[in-house]
Parts: structure tokens; sequence; C-alpha cells
């Protein structure tokens, strides 16, 4: 497989100097990080539609199947279990982008994350030679109340909250963000804050209500977008419970029991395999 993608790629030396292409020391190389992406596509795209020899049917011992075909069939013949994905899961699939842990926090667009979670990580070099010592961050941009770091010394997520966001009552999006800050391009951070907040408060009110001056189009647009985002279940929205310093009282619903959980078993077709037929 290896051989069948890297002799198109650009810079590619062959196996030995006489299967050399023409110009390989004037073309560009790919970076790592590109040459991965471009194998995971070519993977996709055409070796999981190629037919291979090993891939026979006894009752079609003349036709080679592609893997996505036999994968069709075993589906087709066992079944699957569709499995929900975790919060961790979902926070992987977020948009990532790489940041310095500062004396301050973290900055995403002009926004300020920080808590006691970063403590033992600022002004330090997450040890990702690749970018720089940077912090690998993800953001959801439907809910910009907290980003996610990864914690490259210990494994896992850390939840990092925005430092204003007890100035908006309503979770928003980059789209509302992004939105004050084209209308107040030198306002302070807090500024901006205020300017989503106000917005979101005079589209709670409607077309006629009390809040000053008719909206324009765009932001009657930004509104209505961000509250369809608002609607959505928690369980979209946010894989993290939000911050809440509230304490369970007593003879609450937090304080029964949890029912034990029971894991459905997946299917393991290697050990069907073994069951006599």
């Amino acid at each position: 497989m290896a051989t069948l993608f890297a002799q198109f790629v650009a810079g590619y030396t062959g196996r030995s100097p006489e299967f050399r292409g023409r110009g390989e020391g004037q073309q560009a190389a790919w970076s790592l990080t590109e040459l991965q992406a471009l194998l995971d596509e070519w993977i996709i795209a055409a070796w999981q539609n190629r037919p291979h020899d090993e891939l026979r049917d006894p009752l079609h011992p003349g036709r080679a199947f592609t893997p996505n075909e036999k994968y069709a069939a075993m589906v087709e013949a066992c079944g699957y279990v569709p499995v929900a994905l975790t919060a961790d899961d979902y926070v992987e699939l977020l948009p990532a982008r790489w940041n310095a842990i500062n004396a301050y926090g973290i900055k995403v667009a002009r926004r300020t994350y920080d808590g006691p979670e970063l403590n033992p990580f600022r002004q330090q070099s997450s040890g990702i030679t690749g970018h720089d010592g940077k912090w690998e961050v993800h953001c959801d941009p439907y809910d910009i109340s907290r980003i996610w770091v990864r914690d490259h010394w210990n494994g896992g997520w850390i939840t990092v909250f925005w430092t204003q966001l007890h100035r908006v009552a309503a979770p928003f999006g980059e789209m509302a963000w992004d939105h004050a800050r084209a209308r107040q391009p030198g306002a302070t951070e807090a500024e901006l804050a205020d300017a989503v907040e106000s917005l979101l408060q005079r589209a709670s009110l409607g077309p006629g209500g009390p809040g000053g001056p008719k909206q324009d189009r765009r932001s009657r647009r930004v509104a209505a977008r961000t509250r369809a985002a608002q609607q959505l279940p928690a369980s979209q929205k946010n894989p993290r419970p939000a911050r809440n310093d509230a304490r369970p009282q007593a003879g609450s619903q937090e304080d029964a029991p949890l029912a034990e959980v029971i894991p459905m078993p997946i299917f393991d077709p290697f050990a069907e395999a073994d069951k006599p037929w």
C-alpha cells in the first residue's frame, strides 16, 4: 500500500537510485503533517474502494472485493451495534487550535480563558516541538463559554471557562461575538461581552420591545441563530456540565444512589469466526 501511494507524491525517491524520478530534487516536498492528511484522504478515497486479491469469497472465487464491499457484507450478515460518542470523543471532534498558556490564561479571539486548573502549566512548554511547545485547544463554535485544553503531560482534557462569562446570561457562539467585534473594533473584552448581552436582550424582547432602537437585518439574523443554538439539548451543546457553585440539597435526587450500569456487549467478528457453525 505504501508504494502505491508514495509513487505519486512529490519528492518520492524510489526504493533505490535507479528508481528515482526526474527532477526529484527540484520539486517541493510535503511536510509530515501534510503528508499524513494526504495519506488519510487517499486511503478513504482510493484504497478502501480498490479490489484486493486477498478479499475473495468462497462463493465467488473469480471476483476480488474491495474493503468497503467486504465490510458491507459483514454488516449485512452480522449486524452492528451503534455506540454513542463519549464526552471525550465529542471534545476530540471540535475545531482545534494551538495556544500558549500565559500567566493570565489563554487568549482565543480576544477572549481570555483562565482557571486554577492551568496553574501547573502557565508559561510552560507542552513538549510538542512541532507546534513550538504550544498547547492543543479545542473550541465549540456554538458555545464560547469554555474551552478544552489537552493535557500533554498527564493525558485527558482540562476545561477552562471564559473570564467574562458572568457578564452574559445566555450562552452564545462565535457568530454573535464576531458581530460585536465588527461593530466595535476598538472595544475591550468586557465591552464586547456587554455588547453581546445587549444584543441578546433586545432580541428576546422582539421587534416591538422597549429595548432601544430597531435592530438591523444582520443583528436580527445573528440573534436568531444564537437562540436556535440555545434551544439544542444540553447533551448536544456541552459535553461537560456547566460550572455551578450551588450544592445539592439533602434528600434531593442528586443524593440518590446510582443504578448499576450493565454495558451492552459489542460484536467481535474474530470471536464469532471461532464459533462452530
